[in-house]
């Protein structure tokens, strides 16, 4: 069945592509467009089918046949300091949220959003949207920040995710900033996280509708992070599936990945990590084992895809998906914590009560064809999927963007777009000016002007400008050079053959750090770095390093 999806997607492009008109890149006299901003959790670069991925995923799939698909499109490789970045269009470090939740004293890492930043939904809010946000938040709840007081006039969230089931040991849910019991008449009898979050933006449209004002939707899906849990019989249409292995399904990933054009046919496939096994030498116990992991993953992934097209029907049920621009990716690359070896944990995997996590095995499969994962700063931790929709204000259907973006993005393009002003105050506070360029000119295949992109996460560091990125694995590491036009999947540093180049990007790179919180970093005692390596059942994060 899977084997299936790829001629069905290479024909929806092909078809996209004939009937492409031209036309104004934006239409200069449309009414202001309806902003749709889809973010999902700990999904891979290649996890979806318009990106090569054999999960089905027919919804997103159309929305790229009739839209955009940006191939060299960044996070910041962690979810908060990501949920930060899409919200403020900042580094997350200036924002407050250079690591997690947790207030480790310096301006950098204070675990909440900061005075020093505005939400897009504060910005849009001065410029006539009704905002609305409906999933996970994750960017200082703890510390009371959250939504209803930063611009939202509706939101349906949880403070950090982790949960897909009312009996979700972390299952916490607010409606419009009050608390919800689990028998709340409000909330749906056996729900399920996705469904919850897509039927409360749903229900926000159509408040927006009912005041008459454009919408900003932020739908934040807490899927597909673990403790990845889904509906049995959905599971069950996976299962099986997966004993193909890792190794092969790499390379069929990586086949399709260049007949679709999302990667370059010049760059290799990344070697299989060391403490990864060869899919052919484990036992047939191990291997139905990992594929039942995978089925899980799978049936996340997919059931995130049906729920986008629920919204996607809505809208065109409602007359509105044409000026509606849509953007969807994810907050990080596939997820290597709890190590090699993943986890499988529960009378019943994948129900509610039960532990799931893919493993560094599965994460490699995912963020095909790169190196290294979701914490780090090399192409697999980063390189996120950006599907772009807007038919009233793109010309193109079925087109591909190579031009290099990043989260800071999304703030400066719904500013473009939604005709809004970012402020140099607000509330009487000073803030911070946006870090992004609008992507406006990118949807017309002209080039975005910048001078550099930038990352940092737990010492991870790197970055890019024009097609040179410099990268280093921890705060002690050696950097690395790689010429990303030639090189995307970083097997051939350069550092060594042009050190002046190498040099030059440091120093680009701390005075950045210097510029953006970054530094000072905690102290030894609350260093992000070394908190971040308690994830995954005692195995850490940078355990899974031999990468």
């Amino acid at each position: 069945m899977m084997r299936e999806v790829l001629p069905a997607v290479g024909a929806m492009f092909a078809a996209a592509t004939i009937l492409v008109r031209p036309q104004p890149a934006v239409a200069a006299t449309l009414p202001k467009p309806n902003i749709l901003v889809v973010l999902v959790d700990d999904m891979g670069f290649s996890d979806i089918g318009c990106y090569g991925s054999e999960i089905p995923t027919p919804n997103l799939d159309r929305l790229a046949a009739n839209g955009l698909r940006f191939t060299q499109f960044y996070n910041t490789g962690r979810c908060c300091p990501t949920r930060a970045s899409v919200l403020t269009g900042l580094y997350p470090h200036e924002a407050g949220v250079g690591h997690m939740t947790d207030d480790d004293g310096v301006p950098g890492y204070r675990g909440r959003l900061n005075d020093r930043c505005v939400t897009i939904a504060e910005v849009l809010h001065g410029a006539g949207y009704f905002t609305a946000m409906s999933g996970k938040w994750h960017v200082g709840q703890n510390h009371g920040v959250v939504p209803w007081e930063r611009g939202f006039d509706r939101s349906m969230n949880s403070p950090a995710g982790g949960f897909y089931y009312p009996e979700g040991k972390r299952n916490r849910v607010f409606l419009n900033g009050q608390a919800l019991a689990d028998d709340a008449p409000e909330l749906p009898k056996n729900w399920y996280s996705t469904d919850l979050w897509t039927d409360y933006g749903i229900k926000f449209i159509d408040e927006a509708r009912a005041a008459q004002k454009p919408f900003f939707l932020y739908l934040a899906y807490n899927a597909p992070h673990f403790p990845l849990q889904a509906p049995a019989d959905e599971i069950a249409k996976f299962r099986g599936k997966y004993k193909i292995g890792w190794d092969k399904l790499r390379e069929q990933r990586h086949a399709r990945q260049e007949e679709l054009g999302v990667v370059d046919k010049s760059w290799p496939l990344s070697p299989r990590p060391d403490r990864v096994q060869a899919w052919d030498k484990l036992s047939d116990k191990d291997k139905d084992r990992f594929d039942h992991i995978m089925a899980i993953y799978a049936a996340c992934v997919a059931h995130m895809d049906t729920a986008v097209g629920r919204v996607v029907t809505a809208l065109k049920q409602r007359g509105v998906l044409d000026n509606t621009l849509i953007m969807f990716m994810s907050d990080n690359g596939g997820n290597a914590e709890s190590g090699p070896d993943g986890r499988l944990e529960g009378d019943s995997p994948g129900a509610a009560g039960s532990t799931v996590f893919c493993g560094q095995s599965w994460a490699t499969l995912e963020n095909t064809p790169f190196r290294r994962y979701k914490h780090y700063n090399h192409e697999g931790g980063i390189a996120t999927p950006l599907v772009v929709h807007w038919p009233a204000g793109i010309a193109a259907r079925g087109e591909l963007r190579q031009q290099p973006g990043h989260l800071v993005d999304i703030m400066a393009t719904c500013v473009d777009v939604g005709g809004a002003k970012y402020p140099a105050q607000f509330q009487g506070k000073p803030i911070a000016a946006m870090e992004g360029r609008s992507l406006v000119p990118a949807f017309a295949d002209k080039p975005i002007e910048r001078d550099a992109l930038y990352w940092e996460h737990e010492g991870n560091a790197a970055v890019r400008v024009s097609d040179w990125k410099l990268v280093r694995f921890g705060r002690n590491g050696p950097w690395e050079l790689y010429d990303l036009k030639a090189d995307r999947t970083e097997l051939h540093d350069l550092s060594a053959n042009q050190p002046e180049r190498a040099k030059e990007l440091a120093a680009k790179w701390d005075a950045w750090a210097q510029r953006t919180n970054v530094k000072p970093y905690p102290s030894a005692g609350q260093d992000g770095a070394k908190k971040g390596k308690k994830k995954g059942k005692g195995k850490t994060a940078n355990a899974a390093a031999n990468l």
